[in-house]
């Protein structure tokens, strides 16, 4: 289940910056009825770089239990060809990006997936309902999307929410599922929930922290299914693998299918990770969340890091420790969170898929970079990151990015090509921040950023 968590966001300086700051802005057109429409390119996604041995690890542990820790006792999956259906207020650009998961999923994980208008008697069905956000979250309250086993509707949903009937631990076979997504949020949260749900309702339930090459974690960095989680997914539907297995059954198997399906992951795996704490996570999703003020985020962040160095960790759960506390550090402790960021960076950069998390990292240097008028820094950052954003498939990532490099540009005197640089992030900005206005805000957010910058150095 997606739930409201925040990914390293942006900085604001304190100070407030006048409305002239963004005047120069207005070379960036107005909302026409022509816009151009985001649009990413063949998907790349980053490989498994992992042993095939801690794969197989990874595997049953999301297998073989839930988010809340509730052992899953046996295998299940679905058996043949299954279809997508939507239902409701279908947001205009995700039928393109369910279409785009759906050749993904046939041609990396190997799954029979369809889309149609409407399943037939009997068929394996996954329906995804789009309905208001509020309408959810009065039955739901923390969810962002979600999924559940056995209903096709949000009627059938509300009307057994408290039956056995849609437990997912008591799931063998897999016959019917529901997707519910907001119909009224951005575009690529939109595209965000298709991935990770209809990735849960084909594949695993469960979440790793740990996992920085993976969808299946909630940090919610990587936010298209990667290369590990479609070699999990072809792993899943392997027909070594039958629905009812044992946790014992499923692990006995898994050494030769992924060596098999992964070649290049053959070897010795390194050290067991070890079950990761409910504790550390209930703290890291308190740092995290949206709900509560700044005091209580920061209290989670300093006790996952505390409880993350009496563990020893020297992994991503450890680098997301070090982060939170660093996006969330009083103004004061500057340096320290300086420091911090850095080892964060380090230590992802050291991790299968942590040089996502690692570019989100510069994304912060970036703008401080900018705040403090070190352009060749900011750019060089922005350089750095961006590749990452556009493989991710990570809209409102790149939009930001853009946004910062074009104000660096203009503090170092390239006009021209700041601007050309501001209107070719528009569309990922409006795709990831859901409209004109939330893209030109977030535009402007930044302009103040750089034009404070600059009139500190006339001073």
């Amino acid at each position: 289940m997606k739930s409201h968590l925040l990914a390293l966001s942006l900085v604001a300086l304190a100070a407030c910056t006048p409305t002239s700051e963004v005047a120069r802005l207005q070379a960036v057109p107005p909302a026409t009825t022509a816009l151009a429409v985001y649009r990413p390119g063949a998907a790349h996604p980053l490989p498994p770089r992992r042993p095939n041995a801690e794969m197989a690890r990874d595997f049953i542990e999301l297998g073989f239990a839930m988010e809340s820790g509730r052992a899953i006792p046996a295998f299940s999956r679905f058996e043949g060809p299954v279809t997508i259906v939507t239902r409701g207020a279908v947001p205009a650009t995700a039928i393109a990006d369910l279409d785009h998961l759906i050749a993904r999923l046939q041609g990396e994980a190997g799954i029979d997936v369809s889309r149609a208008a409407e399943a037939a008697d009997g068929a394996n069905l996954i329906t995804v309902e789009f309905l208001p956000r509020r309408q959810m979250q009065a039955v739901v309250p923390a969810a962002a999307c979600f999924v559940v086993p056995n209903v096709s509707t949000w009627q059938d949903f509300v009307a057994n929410r408290r039956s056995a009937a849609i437990d997912w631990t008591r799931v063998v076979t897999r016959t019917r599922a529901a997707v519910f997504i907001p119909d009224d949020t951005t575009p690529q949260e939109i595209r965000d929930c298709l991935h990770e749900e209809i990735g849960q309702a084909f594949g695993p339930l469960n979440d790793l922290f740990r996992l920085s090459d993976s969808i299946f974690n909630d940090d919610n960095f990587q936010t298209t299914l990667t290369g590990f989680d479609m070699l999990l997914l072809r792993v899943w539907y392997a027909p070594e693998l039958q629905p009812g297995m044992t946790r014992d059954q499923v692990a006995a198997r898994l050494p030769t299918l992924f060596n098999r399906l992964n070649p290049a992951g053959r070897g010795s795996a390194g050290a067991v990770a070890g079950i990761t704490p409910r504790a550390w996570q209930l703290a890291v999703e308190q740092a995290l969340s949206s709900d509560g003020g700044l005091g209580q985020r920061r209290a989670g962040a300093e006790r996952a890091l505390e409880m993350a160095r009496a563990q020893g960790w020297t992994d991503a759960r450890y680098a997301l420790s070090l982060m939170l506390n660093a996006r969330l550090a009083p103004r004061t402790q500057g340096e320290s969170a300086l420091d911090s960021l850095l080892d964060a960076a380090s230590i992802y950069r050291r991790s299968p898929g942590g040089e996502v998390h690692a570019a989100h990292i510069d994304m912060h240097l970036a703008v401080q970079a900018l705040a403090t008028g070190q352009t060749q820094l900011a750019l060089d950052l922005t350089a750095q990151a961006m590749p990452l954003a556009e493989r991710t498939e990570n809209a409102a990532f790149l939009a930001s990015l853009g946004f910062i490099r074009a104000e660096a540009l203009a503090q170092a005197g390239r006009e021209n090509e700041a601007e050309r640089l501001r209107l070719d992030s528009m569309p990922a900005a409006r795709y990831g921040f859901g409209s004109e206005d939330a893209a030109r805000a977030r535009m402007e957010e930044i302009a103040r950023i750089g034009g404070a910058a600059q009139r500190l150095a006339r001073l």
